[in-house]
This record gives structure tokens, sequence and C-alpha cells, in this order.
């Protein structure tokens, strides 16, 4: 079976089963978009973002708050550092042929596997007198294994990268070294957690160490950002799934079609919050940016990092608002609706500041649309707090997207527009 491939990629005008020599793909390519396996690839992380958020609003809606977003935390962060990495990797040296694939195939084994320790790492956090990471940190060896193997090829195939290669596998075995200790050292828990910390900070600070006096790689502003859009997407699917799980049990009778207010309030407000969500970061051309910020790629990066976290923690805190109404949850109708106000809010305030930083531009209008959007979400939980209902309380906060939508959907892509305008057509 033959693949046709544009020319100027790295030499991928080669049958898709022979190897591909790894010398970098054009970051110019026309038409880059995603691939299936990178598709297939992220069905994966669906698996640990579900089980993420799961535990954490169990936890938390049996009323261990610092608990679970600590959990919650070290999670998404994982999740987070592991899916960039790959991505990246991927936009710069994907080949698609025969050992490329199997080293893919690799890393999601050490995915699932990273995802299956999860709940042990909640449950350690729970019970407070260690950090239970030692199948996760399993998962991340799987995982690393393979990545060193990738960059490893580069580093044999591409001499215009072999440093940033051979630089990206000696951080890479130094953390992960890091990360082995912290699982298998049986540390007192203070020990773990500022270990964590550490090698958390060393997680963030490795791009800079391997590339940043390598030349960095070849990436594709466009595809990066089309990669980061479909995570996005991906992460909001598990607010669809806390929607789900949040109205199932509130539907009265037994065939499930008596539906209570609780229940069409919870679905509205899921449902409605989710698109909500979405229109708002697709209204940023971060691809657009991207071409004429590349120097901004580390920000728009790792940035991304409470994006997901904001993301995800919305769909734990439909789970909580739908344990709440059906007497399970052990907190007050105040906290539940923060469990939902906050991520939204984290969320929503970090797509404008990534906005902002990438484009090195504030505006007045976006700092009025923010403004608004916080005091809609301020709102619910004051409601909340007065006694107002917490369905009531849960369509407020579904709200608060809007007011981002409807600003650009009047006059905020013209400030947009201007923004873009004034960028110049190349900046490092």
């Amino acid at each position: 079976m033959s693949e046709s491939r544009s020319a100027g990629t790295g030499g991928r005008g080669r049958l898709a089963h022979r190897l591909v020599p790894m010398t970098g793909r054009n970051p110019e390519e026309i038409g880059r978009v995603a691939t299936p396996l990178e598709l297939l690839f992220d069905l994966t992380f669906v698996v640990a973002v579900g089980t993420a958020a799961l535990h954490y609003s169990e936890l938390l809606a049996d009323g261990h708050p610092g608990q679970a977003v600590g959990a919650f935390l070290l999670a998404m962060f994982a999740i987070s550092v592991a899916w960039i990495g790959f991505s990246w990797f991927a936009s710069a040296f994907g080949t698609d042929d025969w050992l490329y694939r199997a080293l893919t195939m690799v890393q999601m084994t050490g995915v699932v596997v990273f995802a299956l320790g999860i709940p042990a790492m909640f449950h350690s956090v729970e019970e407070g007198d260690h950090l239970e990471l030692r199948v996760m940190v399993l998962g991340y060896i799987v995982m690393r294994v393979a990545v060193v193997l990738q960059w490893w090829r580069v580093s044999r195939q591409s001499p215009s990268y072999r440093k940033v290669a051979g630089a990206n596998i000696l951080w890479t075995l130094i953390a992960q070294v890091g990360w082995t200790v912290v699982a298998f050292a049986d540390l007192p828990l203070l020990a773990a957690v500022i270990l964590v910390v550490v090698l958390g900070t060393l997680e963030l600070l490795l791009p800079l160490f391997a590339q940043g006096g390598a030349g960095g790689t070849p990436w594709h502003p466009h595809h990066v950002a089309e990669r980061y859009g479909l995570f996005a997407i991906i992460v909001l699917g598990e607010s669809v799934v806390g929607t789900v799980a949040s109205s199932g049990d509130l539907l009265g009778g037994a065939d499930g079609t008596h539906w209570t207010g609780n229940a069409v309030a919870v679905v509205v407000a899921g449902v409605g919050l989710t698109f909500g969500m979405w229109w708002v970061y697709f209204s940023t051309p971060f691809g657009d940016i991207l071409v004429h910020r590349r120097g901004r790629g580390y920000l728009f990066g790792y940035g991304h990092i409470p994006v997901f976290l904001g993301i995800a923690g919305v769909g734990a805190g439909l789970h909580v608002a739908g344990l709440y109404m059906e007497h399970h949850a052990h907190l007050g109708p105040t906290a539940v609706v923060l469990s939902l106000a906050l991520p939204a809010g984290l969320y929503l305030l970090m797509v404008y500041l990534l906005h902002t930083l990438l484009l090195s531009a504030a505006d007045r209008f976006h700092l009025l649309l923010i403004t608004l959007t916080l005091v809609v979400l301020a709102a619910a939980v004051l409601l909340s707090a007065a006694g107002v209902s917490v369905a009531v309380c849960l369509l407020v906060v579904m709200l608060a997207p809007y007011v981002t939508v409807i600003g650009y959907e009047t006059i905020g892509y013209r400030h947009q527009q201007q923004m873009l305008n004034q960028l110049p057509s190349r900046r490092p």
C-alpha cells in the first residue's frame, strides 16, 4: 500500500511501510494537518483525563477539597506534559513510517499504564500518609523509552538537529530518574511532595534546557495550533461526560422519562457551558498568531496546561453538582457552585491571557469582557450563598463564556483583526 506525500517534507515521498529518515519536517509545509495516528494517540488520553476527573469529583464531593485539588493538579500536569512532548515532536519529526508507528504504540501503552495508576495516587492522597506514584511512573517509563528512541533516530539521521536531540535525551533521562526515585524510594510524604514540585519545575524547563541553545525544532505553527485545538475538544468531552453522569440519576421514573427540574438544569448548563467554552477557544486564530510569533511557541505550548486543567475541572464540577443533587455529596451549595465556577473562570482567564501575551497587545474591550465574565461567575456564587438553588446557579455559570461570544460576534472580531494586522510578517 502506498501513501502520497507532499514534496519538501523530509523525504516522505516513499511507501508508507519503509523507514523514512528523520531529517525534520518542513515548518512551512502547505496543507499540514493532524494525522490519523495522532488522533488515535489522543484517544488514550481520553481515558487518563476521564479517570483523573472522575476521582477528583468523587474526592471533592466527599468533602476533601485540598486533597482533591492537589491530586488533580498532579494528574493533569502529568497528562499534559506527556501529550505536549509527543505533539511537538510529531510536528517537527513525524515520519509516519513503521518504526515511528511502533514507537507511538509503545507510548500509547505507557499512557494506559499511567491512567491505571491514577486511582491509587488519588487514594494515597486521600489517606495522607504517602504518595503512591509507582504505576503512574511505570507508565511514564514506558512512554519515555519510546521518546528517547525517537530522539535517538533524530540524532542519527539529522545532523542539523543532532545537538537538540542529544540534549532532549539527556534531560529526559535526568527527569525520569528523578521521578523513579520519588516513586520507589519510600520517601516521607513531605519529601515526596517537595521532590514532585522540583521535578515538575524541571519538566517545565526541560524544553528550554534541551532546545534553548540548540536551535529548536522545525515544528509547524498551524499543525501545532490544530493539535492543541483538537486536544481541547477531547478534554471538553469530559464536560459532556460530566453532564451525562450528573443528570442520569436525576431522571425520574423507572424508564427515565420523568425529567426533574434539576436534571433539565444540569443538561442545559452542561451542554451550554461546553459549547460556550468551545466557541471562546476557537475565536482566537492561534495558528496565524504562531506564524508571526514563532518565538512564543513555548508560551503557547505550556501556557495551555492551565487551559486543559480548567476544561477538565468544569467536567468534574458538573459531576460534583450531580452528586450534590442526588444527596451524595458532603459539600454545601456554595462549595458546589465554586467547584464549577472556579475552573470555568480559570479557563476563560487563561484564554484571554494567552491571547494578550502571544500578541504582545492588551485591549480595553478584552478587559471589559473578562471583567463582565468574572462578574457573572461571582454572581453565581453569591446567589448560592444567598440561598438560590444550585440548579439556577449552574445556569448562571453557563452564561459566563457567552459574554465573550456576544462581545466577539458584535465588535470583538474587529479589535482582534486590528491586532493581527499590526503583526510583522515574521518575528522570532
